[in-house]
C-alpha cells in the first residue's frame, strides 16, 4: 500500500497557503500538479543541457537528442506501441486530434461519409470534426449518453453504420468521469471498417493503456494531465496509416531534402514534427512517465475511488446538492450543483477556503445543453488528495450554501 504523506511530499505546490489556508487541489482534470522530479528535471535541462536536437555537432546537442529520443522510446513502451515511428510528439491532445482530422480526414473522407462521436466529448474532439464535415460534406453523428452519464450501449450499434469512416471518442469524460465502453466501441467500428481515435487525456492517469491490445488506430493524450509539463502531447498512430497521411505542418526537421521546385519529406515520426521541437517538454514528460511507472497504480486507483464515493455521499447528505453524472464505472471526477446558487459563486467561496475546483461548462457545452445546464462545479481527485481535502471541500460547500441561500 502506498504512503499518501510521502506521495504528497513530492508535490511542492501542496506546501503553500491560499488565502491563509492550506491548498486543497481538486482541479486535476484540468491539469495535474507536478512532482519535484519533473520540476528538477526541466530545471536541469535549462540550466546545463540547453541545446537543439538531431543535427548538432557538439556534446550538448548529442545529449539533448539522446534524452529527447529516450522519451519517445519510454512513451512507446508506456502505451505498448510496436515502434517509435508510431509515437508523434505534438503540443497536446487538441493538436493531435486536429492533425488526424486534417491529415487523415481531408485525404480519405468524402461527401456523405459519417463521423461518429459521443455526446460526452470535449470541444477538442468535436470542433475539428465539425470543420472537417463542413469541408468534406460529411455527416456528424453522436452516440447517446443516458441521464446517469453512462453511454447508451444500444446507441453504439445505432449510430455506427456501414457509412461510418471515423469513430472519435473519449475513454473518460472530463466532466462526468464516465469510463466509456472502449472495447465495445472499437469492436463495432472495426466491424464496419471505420477508423478509431481514442481521446485518452483523462484516462491516461487512471488505467494502464496498451494500444495493441485495444487495437485502436489513433490514441492521443497530453503530458500535463500525467504530472508532466504543459504544451506537450502524444499522438499514437498505426504506422500503416501515418505513412499514408500528408504532413500536418512544413518546415525544418520534417524534410528529407528540399530543392527550389520540390521537397521530399522525412520518414516517421519526424514527418509530423516540423520546426524546433519542445525539447524540455519531452525531457519533462520522460521524468513524468518514470514517476508514474513507480506508482502503486492499483491501490492509488482504489484510494481515489474511495475519496470520490465519499465526496458524492457527503454532498448528498448536505441536502439541496445535485450530483451530475453517476455512472457505475467512472473516474474520481464529481460534477455537482448547489440548488438555488450559481456555480461560479460557489467556486469563489471555495477558493477563499483554499479549495481549488473548476466551474463552468468544462468545454462540454453540447452535453450540458442536453442536460439542461449551463455549467457545474467540478471536483477532480488525483493521487495526492486525502481525506482532509474532502472534509475541507464539504465544509466549504456547506459554508457556500449558508452564505448564498
Amino acid at each position: 500500500m502506498f504512503n499518501i504523506q510521502e506521495l504528497r511530499a513530492q508535490f511542492p505546490a501542496l506546501s503553500q497557503k491560499i488565502h491563509g489556508n492550506d491548498l486543497v487541489y481538486l482541479d486535476s482534470a484540468a491539469t495535474t500538479l507536478k512532482p519535484l522530479s519533473v520540476i528538477e528535471r526541466i530545471t536541469k535541462f535549462y540550466s546545463y543541457e540547453t541545446a537543439n536536437v538531431h543535427r548538432g555537432a557538439h556534446y550538448l546537442s548529442d545529449a539533448a537528442t539522446s534524452e529527447f529520443e529516450k522519451s519517445r522510446e519510454t512513451i512507446r513502451t508506456f502505451i505498448g506501441a510496436d515502434t517509435i515511428e508510431e509515437v508523434i510528439f505534438t503540443k497536446g491532445t487538441t493538436e493531435s486530434i486536429n492533425m488526424i482530422a486534417q491529415c487523415y480526414g481531408d485525404k480519405f473522407l468524402n461527401e456523405g461519409d459519417e463521423i461518429v462521436m459521443t455526446e460526452l466529448e470535449h470541444h477538442a474532439n468535436i470542433v475539428p470534426w465539425q470543420m472537417l464535415a463542413e469541408r468534406k460534406k460529411c455527416i456528424l453523428k453522436y452516440i447517446a449518453v443516458l441521464e446517469n452519464g453512462e453511454i447508451d450501449l444500444n446507441s453504439i450499434n445505432e449510430q455506427i453504420t456501414e457509412k461510418t469512416k471515423i469513430v472519435a471518442f473519449s475513454s473518460c469524460s472530463n466532466i462526468l468521469g464516465t469510463f466509456t465502453p472502449i472495447k465495445e466501441i472499437i469492436k463495432k467500428a472495426k466491424s464496419v471498417g471505420a477508423m478509431t481515435l481514442m481521446d485518452a487525456a483523462q484516462y491516461v492517469s487512471q488505467k494502464k493503456i496498451n494500444v495493441k491490445e485495444l487495437d485502436v488506430d489513433f490514441l492521443v493524450f497530453s503530458a500535463h494531465k500525467l504530472f508532466g509539463p504543459f504544451g506537450f502531447g502524444i499522438l499514437f498512430g498505426k504506422k500503416e496509416f501515418l505513412e499514408q497521411m500528408p504532413p500536418y505542418q512544413t518546415g525544418g526537421s520534417m524534410i528529407s531534402s528540399v530543392e527550389f521546385q520540390c521537397t521530399t519529406f522525412n520518414h516517421l515520426p519526424f514527418k509530423f514534427e516540423a520546426g524546433t521541437p519542445h525539447v524540455e517538454g519531452a525531457v519533462g514528460t520522460l521524468a513524468a512517465v518514470e514517476f508514474f511507472n513507480k506508482l502503486d497504480l492499483e491501490n492509488i486507483f482504489k484510494h481515489e475511488q474511495s475519496l470520490m464515493h465519499t465526496v458524492q455521499d457527503e454532498l448528498k447528505a448536505i441536502g439541496g446538492v445535485k450530483i451530475i453524472g453517476e455512472a457505475l464505472q467512472k473516474a474520481a471526477i464529481v460534477s455537482f450543483l448547489v440548488e438555488g446558487t450559481h456555480h461560479s459563486d460557489v467556486g469563489q467561496i471555495l477558493d477563499q477556503q483554499g479549495v481549488a475546483v473548476r466551474v463552468g461548462h468544462h468545454c462540454t457545452q453540447p452535453l450540458l445543453k442536453k442536460l439542461g445546464l449551463t455549467g457545474t462545479i467540478r471536483a477532480s481527485i488525483s493521487i495526492y488528495n486525502n481525506e482532509s481535502d474532502i472534509e475541507k471541500l464539504i465544509d466549504g460547500v456547506k459554508k457556500a450554501k449558508r452564505m448564498l441561500l
